[in-house]
């Protein structure tokens, strides 16, 4: 089941960058993360209400929720996609793989968790083949006040999934299931969203063309419902640490769509990376060993 989950999560997050993509247009940016989390929260409402699934929130359930929406479906976009105004997407994708490090730090620090060092080397190998993967698109760009900005808000974005991860696994100790608290979490998302847009004065526009729409609902369904209920159930069962390396595997799965798509060419520091990623995730995976208890030592029964 976690290996499932595990790949799953891989594929569909690794392929929305096309669906964002043709999001870009008319419609502001903001207007459209509250479309598509809007959608998302109501397909899971409705999915959840027939089926007799919908697990009831007391206040401090809701809470955390209301906190989950701000910090993974609104802040967390946001900083992303005002980020890649400034900063070159393979930089984003260096900085987003970081989670694994980011989030094995705060299960220490909130949950008492033990920091695995193989979780530790396998994320650090991960960050560094990313590097290596997308070095030609960084070594060609240059430092700015705009660069420092957008490196900020990507950091501030890594540190807000991070977050949400933290609360996805908080309620989950509590017996409350992804699915519920995702419907909730995304619900206050969209609205917070929304606010934001009336705040600023973004219009509320919508295109009404195959592009748009395709892409939206893609979004919506396999890239929210399906992706961060697979995700987030991750994070209950391996931990937040582990779960996380699906970030530098993301990037992976893009450049491979990219070679049909886009004509992108694997290099040797590409390939290099790529291995070095690999490793990571083996590392990340890998259980660790149990030495046994020497004969003087055990405790006679």
């Amino acid at each position: 089941m976690n290996l499932s989950l595990y790949l799953l999560t891989v594929l569909i997050w690794g392929t929305t960058w096309i669906a964002i993509k043709l999001q870009m247009g008319e419609v502001a940016v903001a207007a459209s993360i509250a479309y598509r989390f809007a959608l998302a929260s109501a397909v899971l409402f409705a999915m959840l209400w027939f089926s007799g699934r919908l697990q009831p929130l007391d206040r401090r359930g809701q809470g955390i929720c209301l906190v989950q929406g701000l910090c993974l479906f609104c802040l967390n976009f946001l900083c992303f996609y005002t980020a890649s105004q400034w900063i070159p997407s393979g930089l984003i994708a260096v900085i987003f793989s970081t989670a694994t490090l980011w989030n094995a730090i705060n299960a220490r620090l909130f949950f008492k968790q033990r920091i695995a060092a193989n979780v530790l080397l396998g994320g650090g190998l991960g960050l560094a083949g990313l590097g290596l993967l997308f070095w030609p698109e960084l070594a060609g760009h240059e430092a700015s006040r705009e660069s420092l900005l957008g490196i900020g808000l990507a950091l501030c974005g890594t540190l807000c999934f991070s977050a949400g991860n933290m609360l996805s696994s908080l309620q989950q100790k509590a017996g409350l299931k992804p699915l519920t608290t995702n419907a909730w979490g995304m619900l206050y998302g969209a609205l917070m969203l929304v606010g934001i847009c009336l705040v600023s004065g973004t219009p509320f526009a919508f295109e009404w063309n195959a592009r748009y729409v395709g892409s939206l609902l893609y979004l919506a369904i396999p890239g929210s419902v399906i992706g961060f209920t697979a995700y987030l159930t991750l994070v209950g069962r391996m931990g937040p640490e582990r779960a996380a390396y699906c970030t530098v595997l993301f990037p992976v799965v893009a450049l491979n769509i990219s070679v049909f798509a886009e004509g992108y060419q694997w290099t040797a520091p590409a390939l290099l990376g790529l291995a070095l990623v690999m490793a990571g995730n083996v590392l990340v995976f890998r259980k660790p060993r149990v030495l046994p208890v020497p004969a003087a030592l055990a405790i006679p029964k």
